[in-house]
């Protein structure tokens, strides 16, 4: 059974990367196998190739910096002997991540209760500010 190669365009078309950002990756050393070439000079990548470049995105998307992607990228490259040293890259970025995901907690916690509150305010018919005290009825407001 033969291996699939893929051209540039198939390759952007399944990572949804851009044809520049792919070749942006490979100059940034960002792929873990070396981009070949066929005949006349085209890049070909195979599934695997494509595999990684989705992980790649991913790592992106969760904040990873390319450098950090890099540096996984050239672990792979170099073959076993240095899982070790991939899996701190990763638990570093874990950690950062896990970070990030207990701020945005919070935020939603926030954005939470202010929508409560709007909600609350709107459904009993609520004037002026919702978030300035209104005064009880029957309850004596002091002088100045």
């Amino acid at each position: 059974m033969r291996a699939e190669v893929l051209r540039i365009g198939e390759v952007a078309r399944r990572t949804g990367l851009s044809v520049h950002a792919l070749r942006l990756y490979e100059r940034a050393g960002l792929l873990a196998s070396e981009v070949r070439r066929d005949e006349i000079g085209r890049r070909v990548y195979s599934t695997w190739d494509v595999e990684w470049l989705g992980n790649c995105v991913r790592f992106r998307a969760s904040g990873m910096p390319l450098a950090t992607i890099s540096r996984l990228a050239r672990l792979v490259r170099e073959g076993s002997g240095n899982e070790a040293e991939r899996l701190e890259v990763l638990r570093e970025h874990q950690r950062h991540v896990t970070a990030q995901l207990a701020q945005l907690h919070d935020c939603l916690d926030l954005i939470n209760g202010k929508v409560a509150a709007y909600e609350r305010h709107l459904a009993a018919n609520g004037t002026g500010e919702p978030w300035q005290q209104q005064p009880r009825p029957g309850a004596v407001t002091p002088a100045p």
